[in-house]
């Protein structure tokens, strides 16, 4: 699913120079977040374990429950993101099949990452 595309008419983005971080690791959150443009790194324990690309979603675990944040997302390049709230979140889930779907297999794609590093 090409989410750049799906949230392409949403204007509400933050951006972040190189460097800059968006969330951090033990801290609380309630968005989900699209990256739009750029490059960003997903730290867990300090440790690089993933680089997210334009279209990546990264706080996804956010929409879930209301348990802290797993990961840091720091700005590799500068980036551009776009905050998905809880009401943004459900429309999709609702009226964009294989939205849900789509969270799903990212949240299932980093867990088995995260076993695999184990």
């Amino acid at each position: 699913m090409d989410l750049k595309e799906l949230f392409s008419r949403e204007t509400n983005l933050k951006a972040l120079a190189a460097g800059q971080t968006l969330f951090k690791e033990g801290e609380t959150g309630d968005l989900m977040y699209v990256l739009m443009a750029g490059t960003a790194e997903i730290r867990v324990k300090n440790k690089v374990v993933e680089y997210a690309e334009a279209g990546a979603i990264v706080g996804e675990m956010g929409m879930i429950d209301e348990g802290t944040r797993s990961a840091t997302v720091m700005a590799k390049s500068d980036c551009k993101f776009l905050p998905v709230n809880r009401t943004l979140f459900d429309h999709h889930v609702l009226h964009t099949p294989g939205f849900a779907q789509h969270v799903m297999q990212v949240i299932a794609d980093r867990l088995r990452r995260a076993d695999a590093r184990m």
